[in-house]
């Protein structure tokens, strides 16, 4: 996980922060204060983005930070979390100004916000955006400014409006120094002798503010998501506020605040915002019917999208990658590391890379999505299907985009604010049919099943039972885990989102979204990625001899009396020396696990392969059957001599019923590196990453085994 990126000299600058709602314009206000200035990492202990920036005042340079986007101080989620921490000072340097983005258009909803922050003493400038869209109705920044008694600019930062005079107020605003807690509400005498009893119970390290006290009462329960809160705080809040007392405490706070937002805006909006062409659109897009079918052409597009606009791109590099691959070899010649950079190294970087056209397209069409305002229709839309399953109405595209790739997939789960939908999506998504499997499941049925069922091609019946047999785990899955695993298992809450007006979206804002959130994968996954790939290169490589009982290929290869028959001698050599590898040893360890499934060791070993990335089984079944590494799905020598080989006791190894047991285990274990190490990183840790793969690999050997052993009774 990327640490905060400040270095020593930043401490010596002012620090303002960034903060609005969502949907507020906060990440083009972002972009236009700080240009190409802005470095990205990390919060530390999460994987939230954290972007800091500089830009230039009179006063010199000032350092920006931008803030998650939050509706609320009362945090449940790990953004909000951050929210309140770098606004109050808990754990953070606390800004000397906080900068809050208000969309003119929602202006009570976004000032809930900033009567939160000056409860907490925070130096206030507001940035008032949507003016444009807002038109007449826009508030006038002067009577604004009077009734929160802090600055406010009229800004639009797509088009550079309004951004020198920001900046001129955040130095006017750093020249007045600290502010003083302003309330704008009066606590009741029952809510003030909670408000002290919780006060004398935060940290000594936090700030000892009523603020805090009152972010405690109103955040800290049973199922909140927060990390670092001292158990005595708990025990205080629990003592403080009864469950049966909790919805009319939290009822009185809020409707106090949005009592007096009421007040002070009524006189301030003078007209309506003119939302009916968005209304218009709304009542087909969200239409029960036609707002499903529509999404539906808008997935198919995307779903297609990945996979053409990204073959020829994956085509290249992995062209490219062979490429190098070939001229170190013919460079260096034959020998240990030759193997290590070509096989270890390039391949590893190679097998990184070749999910970077994927990760691109994928994020392109969100960002998109995202910036003309249709993805939050999109999960408003689908959260009435995805609720019967306890899903997130957001995880539907991260799914959906799992059948091309979980690696992007995953990545996409960022969407989500609450980490126990991002975690419960992270834990399926890999059940998806992703494009990785799909030479598997060609190589098996082209080599086991007839090409023929009921007059329709048996490939195309069996890949769509693959497809929705998928989609049926996945979601039976997330119902099951969401109710047995205990960090799943948190109520689902009401699902409440935003729905911004359409804009047309701005590509130079996506283009940056595209290289922050790819730059993050090839730097963090790809170096665990790689690690992998050479273990797994060492595994199938080592040792590098043959015992003495072995053929002496050597000899027979230089007595070969064509090219056809030195180049079968080699292929032989080569599947022994993977047969006596480490990872043939292991595949002969797994066999009595995998004997129950219809498994053989060289499945074993094609299984162990298969680690790297999932199409690499074909490719090492190619090694072991003696008939070439570089053999694809469609190898006529491979499929030949899959449905020749024969058990000790004369039986055919494959059968039908192995292959339905073989694609069934492909379809549910999680043999994907890569996935595991962007859920790694996703999660900050070994943990699920580690659960991920027991209770896939479990799933998978327990549905291979009923499909094989309920098949065998059956006589097949």
């Amino acid at each position: 996980m990327t640490p905060p990126l400040a270095g020593a000299d930043d401490a010596r600058l002012p620090l303002v922060a960034l903060a609005g709602n969502p949907n507020t314009g906060k990440t083009s206000l972002f972009n236009a204060l700080t240009g190409l200035r802005a470095k990205v990492g990390n919060y530390p202990g999460v994987t939230v983005d954290r972007r800091v920036g500089r830009i230039t005042t009179a006063r010199g340079e000032v350092e920006v930070v931008d803030v998650p986007g939050c509706y609320s101080l009362v945090a449940r989620s790990a953004d909000e979390q951050i929210a309140v921490d770098v606004l109050s000072g808990i754990g953070e340097r606390r800004p000397d100004v906080v900068v809050f983005c208000v969309d003119a258009t929602q202006l009570a909803r976004s000032l809930y916000l900033v009567t939160q922050a000056q409860e907490l003493g925070t130096r206030c400038v507001i940035a008032l955006t949507m003016v444009d869209e807002a038109k007449d109705a826009a508030p006038d920044p002067r009577a604004l400014a009077d009734a929160l008694a802090c600055e406010v600019v009229s800004t639009n930062p797509r088009r550079q409006v309004g951004i020198v005079e920001l900046r001129a107020a955040i130095d006017r605003a750093l020249a007045a120094g600290a502010a003083e807690p302003v309330w704008r509400w009066t606590p009741s005498p029952g809510l003030r002798e909670r408000l002290d009893q919780v006060r004398a119970a935060l940290p000594a390290s936090w700030p000892q503010l009523d603020a805090l006290a009152l972010w405690a009462l109103q955040s800290i329960d049973d199922e909140d998501e927060l990390e670092g809160i001292a158990p005595s705080l708990r025990d205080a809040v629990a003592a403080a506020v009864p469950v049966e007392d909790a919805a009319r405490l939290d009822d009185e706070i809020v409707l106090a605040r949005w009592r007096w937002l009421d007040e002070r805006t009524a006189g301030l909006i003078r007209a309506r915002p003119d939302r009916g062409r968005t209304e218009q659109v709304d009542r087909i897009l969200l239409h029960r019917g036609f707002g499903f079918l529509i999404f539906a052409g808008v997935m198919f597009l995307l779903f297609a999208s990945l996979f053409a606009g990204a073959d020829p791109a994956i085509g290249l590099v992995e062209r490219s990658f062979g490429w190098l691959g070939d001229r170190v070899r013919d460079g260096l010649g034959a020998g240990l590391l030759t193997d290590f950079l070509v096989d270890g190294v390039i391949n590893g970087v190679g097998s990184v890379l070749v999910f970077l056209p994927q990760i691109l397209l994928l994020f392109f069409f969100i960002g998109l999505l995202e910036d003309c305002g249709y993805m939050a229709r999109v999960a408003y839309l689908m959260d009435r299907l995805m609720k019967a399953m306890n899903l997130h109405g957001r995880a539907f595209v991260p799914m959906l985009s799992g059948f091309a790739c979980a690696i992007p997939a995953v990545l996409a789960t960022r969407t989500m604010e609450r980490r126990r939908d991002r975690l419960l999506t992270m834990m399926v998504v890999p059940l998806m049919t992703c494009s990785a499997r799909l030479p598997v499941y060609s190589l098996i049925i082209g080599a086991l099943f007839p090409t023929a069922a009921f007059g329709l091609s048996t490939k195309s019946l069996l890949l769509s039972a693959m497809y929705l047999f998928s989609v049926v785990t996945a979601l039976v899955a997330a119902f099951v885990l969401s109710r047995t695993v205990k960090p799943l298992k948190a109520r689902r809450l009401p699902f409440v989102i935003e729905l911004p007006p359409y804009r047309l979206p701005r590509l130079r804002d996506v283009a940056r979204m595209m290289w922050e959130k790819t730059s993050a994968f090839l730097r963090e996954a790809g170096t665990v990625i790689l690690a992998c790939t050479i273990v797994l290169w060492a595994l199938l490589s080592f040792p590098r001899h043959l015992p003495s009982s072995a053929p002496d290929y050597d000899a027979q290869i230089a007595a070969a009396p064509t090219s056809e028959a030195r180049i079968e001698l080699e292929h032989q050599k080569e599947g022994d020396l993977r047969r006596h590898s480490y990872a043939g040893r292991l595949g002969r360890a797994l066999e009595p696990a995998i004997a129950p499934l219809g498994f053989d060791w060289k499945i074993g070993v094609g299984i162990i392969g298969a680690f790297a990335a999932r199409e690499v089984f074909v490719s090492t079944m190619g090694v072991v059957y003696s008939v070439g590494a570089d053999v694809d799905e469609e190898s006529q020598p491979l499929r030949d001599a899959m449905r020749a080989a024969k058990r000790p006791d004369g039986r055919p190894v494959y059968t039908p019923l192995v292959g339905l047991s073989l694609m069934v285990f492909f379809a549910l274990a999680c043999q994907c590196m890569s996935t595991l190490a962007v859920v790694r990183r996703e999660t900050g840790g070994l943990g699920w990453p580690m659960f991920l793969f027991a209770y896939m690999t479990t799933l998978a050997w327990v549905m291979s085994f009923l499909v094989f052993q309920i098949g065998s009774l059956l006589g097949y």
